[in-house]
C-alpha cells in the first residue's frame, strides 16, 4: 500500500479531458484491460489529478505494472494503491527517465558498469507499456527489476 508520485504534464494521452485532471477512471480502467495486465476486483476512482486503485494482483510485477499504467497518463500527479498480491516477487526500483537517458544507460546505472546489456531485462519488465526500447521519454516513471 503507497502513494506513488509522478509528472502530471508527461505521459499517455486519454480521451479529450485536460492535462489538469486526470482522466475518467472508466478511461484509465479500460487502457489497463487493453493492455492485458489482469487484475481481480480491480477498482480505479479519481480525485482531481490523483487516482485511487484497489483489487489484487497475482504477482508483485503486476501490481507495479498497475501502478504505471496508471500514473504514466497525462493528468495523474499521484497513484494510491491498495492491491493485495497473491504472490511476492522482489520488489523493483522505480525510475523516472531524464533527457537523454537510453535504456543501455538506465541498465549501466543501476546494474553497474558493462552491464548495459541487460537492457532488454528493463524492457520486458515494463512490456506491455513499452512497445519498443527505443521508445521512452523524459518523465516516464519505469520499473527497473532486480538482477
Amino acid at each position: 500500500m503507497g502513494i506513488f508520485s509522478f509528472l502530471k504534464d508527461v505521459g499517455e494521452k486519454l480521451g479529450m479531458g485536460s492535462s489538469e485532471e486526470a482522466p475518467p477512471a472508466e478511461d484509465l480502467k479500460k487502457s489497463v484491460e487493453d493492455l492485458g495486465i489482469e487484475a481481480e476486483g480491480l477498482d480505479v476512482t479519481v480525485d482531481g489529478d490523483t487516482v485511487k486503485v484497489t483489487g489484487t494482483a497475482p504477482s508483485s510485477s503486476i501490481r507495479e505494472k498497475l501502478i504505471l499504467a496508471l500514473g504514466n497518463v497525462t493528468g495523474v500527479a499521484s497513484v494510491d494503491e491498495d492491491i493485495a498480491v497473491e504472490t511476492k516477487e522482489p520488489d523493483a526500483v522505480f525510475y523516472e527517465v531524464k533527457k537523454g537517458d537510453t535504456l543501455w544507460a538506465i541498465s549501466e546505472t543501476h546494474y553497474g558498469k558493462g552491464k548495459g546489456g541487460e537492457y532488454n531485462r528493463i524492457f520486458e519488465a515494463n512490456k506491455p507499456m513499452l512497445k519498443h526500447p527505443d521508445k521512452i521519454y523524459p518523465g516516464q516513471v519505469l520499473r527497473i527489476p532486480p538482477m
